[in-house]
């Protein structure tokens, strides 16, 4: 039997703060290979941090990458240690999560979480393995 891995991306490419988005579009992989994410995000610079999230089925949101400002310091999840690759573009406003080695229990809703002062928004990716 074949296993596939099927990443939805969901296009909310609206308005938000005046935040836009644009995601990378749908792919299907099957597990072991590899599938880079983008975000690209205008109206909006983080001054802190760039980080990604997400919820597997039935369980609660797991922090898998984070990457400051400067690109250094990256942190990673153990669960996706040396599979997954954040990384980030200033020139085109892009965040990047380069997922390698796909494996079933990367099936998650992956999250790119905003903020800005008091307010929290999240745009979602779903990936089923």
């Amino acid at each position: 039997m074949i296993t596939f891995v099927f990443v939805f991306l969901f296009f909310l490419a609206g308005v938000w703060s005046e935040i836009k988005l644009e995601q990378s579009p749908s792919e299907v992989k099957r597990p072991g290979e590899r599938v880079k994410l983008s975000c690209i995000i205008s109206g909006y610079t983080p001054t802190d941090y760039y980080f990604w999230v997400r919820q597997a089925p039935g369980k609660g949101l797991e922090w898998i990458a984070y990457i400051s400002t400067a690109s250094s310091p990256i942190y990673y999840s153990q669960s996706v240690q040396g599979r997954f690759t954040i990384s980030r573009d200033d020139s085109s406003s892009k965040v990047y999560l380069q997922m390698s080695s796909l494996k079933t229990e990367d099936t998650a809703v992956y999250y790119y979480p905003v903020h800005r002062s008091s307010h929290f928004k999240a745009w979602r990716i779903r990936l089923t393995c």
